[in-house]
């Protein structure tokens, strides 16, 4: 049995007292700078909405300032594009502190990060024992330099996937594809219908997890996985201020481990690129052997991360494979699936998959929820990027709000005029999304003859691309038999079956052949010399039709009669057609596939390449007649 310290001599972590100096502390105060900039992104997530962002239109400026702020951003899309989109540039505002201070970004600003730091303070209780053991540096925070790697090198191939894992857009994502449409299914009643995002389950199930893990190791994600942080931790080495170890004073306690947010050994050689600047080793060291200091003497640490230089080798053959690989499945040229339909003001799709980080932020922001992460119509490559699922809405034709909350430029910012082909936009025409089609086989007056105009009167365009023509096609069981007529009248029956003198007679419901507004019923009368007459039906009873006008002749008893109707067949004007898919979400015909549908082709984003696997316009009905490689048009 080990004998009781005694209690004068224990070392007191004084942090958290209600005093006014402790409150001063700059523990205090990061705590409270972590707690504002959280609510502020999460205040600019939830104001991310067509109808805040058309109230306050200055809202537009700012709602994107976190994701512009991220350096990770900024140098991954200047790689893939060779430009950098003028809204990047506020990411120096990071970058700039980050050479003084170091790491600061994870710890003070990062609100993914402010997340996990609190889930771990809330539920993982462990003793001051168990939790210096859980703070040791372990070798799976290299996997974060890797992801970096890996993710860089595919970068310089045009392929832009740091947004699957950089912390901003991560938690962008998981909070308008999971986290809000879940905290509104309660209020439906109030707010009205939630919004549905396919693959919500995954993207919330990624989210727990990450967050879960904190109960196992702290800031799990931080320090093994995210890529912004080992961006920073590469730059940190050139922080002027960096955390000082006095070895005199040290008498090895290890209490600096504590509450170390980055496993940063400060009790040994710091590890300045996993030092998220927290301060907390600073104030629990009892001998006061810890302080922050400009330029200190670099013996007593780490300056950057010890990778492995054949493993850091292989992370970049990772990335370099990633492109072929992912550009070989033909998903984004030749086998382009016409389900992946982009928003207004989308760039290429090559293009676009070189400027997408996947944030999700115009998903949010689409006031009819069309907007959905994509799974993989648009490959691997195209995970997560926003599409329009028509199911699930429609594109507003005076809306242009996700172009207006776009950090990359992916969705360019256009004009209402611009999208609807007016004004100074007149000549190149309206923005096209896509082009309706009829399934035939499924649309109500194709196949059942049933009267249906829905998708007519849906149809948002002037002139409407969507109009109706009349036709006329013969009633189920339509050919009957003259029984006896007069000058506006003709009582009929069944037409004889093969063997039979006479038809059985007909039972018809009064009123049956009337019409309405969309459908008119017609008969037939074919005389005995062959010479026919045609007569709108105006009412009928159990067995007798009656008919507009008069007979020229009255029909003899025997004479073949054929009840007709005349109805509305709709047709598509491919030339109007925008692509908005209004006819398509309102189609009463429900299933897995509506009648009327809208596919990506027919597109204009990509009417200015002349190759066959890019452009996807109405061009390619006019250069079916390309050669063999489509590079160029014949004639």
């Amino acid at each position: 049995m080990t004998e009781k310290q005694p209690e004068e001599t224990k070392p007191k972590i004084n942090r958290f007292h209600s005093s006014w100096q402790n409150m001063m502390r700059i523990t205090t105060i990061r705590i409270v700078v972590q707690t504002v900039i959280f609510v502020l992104f999460l205040s600019f997530v939830l104001l991310t909405t067509f109808a805040n962002l058309d109230r306050f239109p200055g809202l537009r400026l700012w709602v994107s300032k976190v994701l512009e702020i991220d350096p990770l951003v900024s140098i991954a899309t200047a790689i893939t594009t060779h430009t950098v989109y003028k809204g990047l540039l506020w990411s120096l505002v990071i970058l700039i502190p980050t050479f003084f201070l170091g790491r600061f970004f994870c710890n003070w600003v990062c609100p993914y990060g402010s997340l996990h730091h609190f889930v771990g303070w809330l539920f993982r209780k462990l003793s001051p024992k168990q939790t210096i053991q859980a703070n040791r540096y372990r070798q799976i925070q290299h996997i974060k330099y890797y992801v970096l790697i890996a993710m860089l090198v595919a970068a310089l191939f045009g392929t832009l996937q740091i947004g699957l894992l950089d912390p901003i857009c991560l938690i962008y994502r998981s909070l308008t594809g999971a986290v809000v449409p879940t905290v509104n299914m309660p209020t439906q009643e109030l707010f009205g219908d939630y919004r549905l995002h396919q693959g919500a389950w995954l993207i919330g199930l990624i989210l727990f997890g990450l967050v879960a893990m904190n109960l196992v190791i702290p800031r799990f994600f931080c320090r093994a996985l995210c890529p912004l942080g080992g961006l920073l931790g590469l730059l940190s080495r050139f922080a002027w201020w960096r955390i000082q170890r006095d070895p005199v004073k040290c008498n090895d306690c290890d209490l600096c481990r504590l509450h170390c947010e980055g496993a940063c050994d400060p009790h040994a050689q710091l590890r300045l690129a996993e030092c998220l600047v927290c301060f907390n080793c600073i104030e629990d060291c009892p001998q006061g052997a810890l302080s922050f200091e400009l330029m200190p003497p670099k013996e007593h640490e780490v300056t950057g991360p010890d990778l492995p230089r054949r493993r850091a080798i292989f992370a970049g053959i990772t990335g370099l494979l990633f492109f072929p690989f992912v550009r070989t499945s033909g998903a984004s040229t030749r086998d382009f699936s016409s389900k992946v339909i982009r928003p207004p003001g989308t760039v290429e799709e090559l293009e676009f998959l070189e400027r997408c980080i996947k944030c999700d932020q115009c998903i949010r922001v689409c006031p009819t929820n069309v907007l959905q992460p994509a799974w993989f119509e648009a490959g691997l490559e195209g995970l997560w990027t926003p599409l329009l699922n028509f199911r699930m809405g429609h594109c507003q034709l005076h809306c242009t709000a996700c172009g207006q909350v776009c950090p990359t430029g992916a969705i360019q910012r256009i004009s209402v005029e611009e999208k609807l082909g007016l004004g100074e936009f007149a000549e190149q025409g309206p923005i096209k999304l896509g082009t309706a089609h009829f399934d035939t086989g499924r649309c109500l007056p194709y196949s059942k003859n049933i009267p249906c105009v829905v998708c007519e009167e849906v149809c948002p365009t002037s002139p409407k691309a969507i109009h109706t023509q009349r036709e006329m096609r013969l009633v189920r069981d339509g050919k009957k038999a003259v029984v006896a007529s007069t000058d506006n009248t003709v009582t009929v029956s069944e037409w004889p079956m093969p063997g039979q003198a006479v038809g059985e007679p007909v039972l018809f419901n009064s009123g049956q052949w009337k019409g309405d507004e969309t459908t008119s019923y017609y008969i037939s009368v074919r005389h005995a010399d062959g010479m026919t007459e045609t007569h709108a039906v105006t009412g009928n009873d159990v067995d007798t039709l009656m008919i507009e006008g008069r007979f020229a002749r009255r029909p003899e008893p025997g004479s073949p009669v054929a009840l007709q109707m005349e109805f509305k067949v709709p047709k598509i004007d491919t030339n109007l057609c925008t692509g908005c898919g209004l006819c398509e979400r309102e189609c009463p015909v429900v299933g897995d596939r509506r009648a009327v549908y809208v596919t990506a082709e027919g597109e204009t984003r990509s009417q200015d390449y002349p190759q066959r696997d890019r452009n996807r316009s109405v061009r390619l009905i006019k250069t079916a007649a390309t050669s063999r490689r489509g590079d160029e048009p014949r004639g």
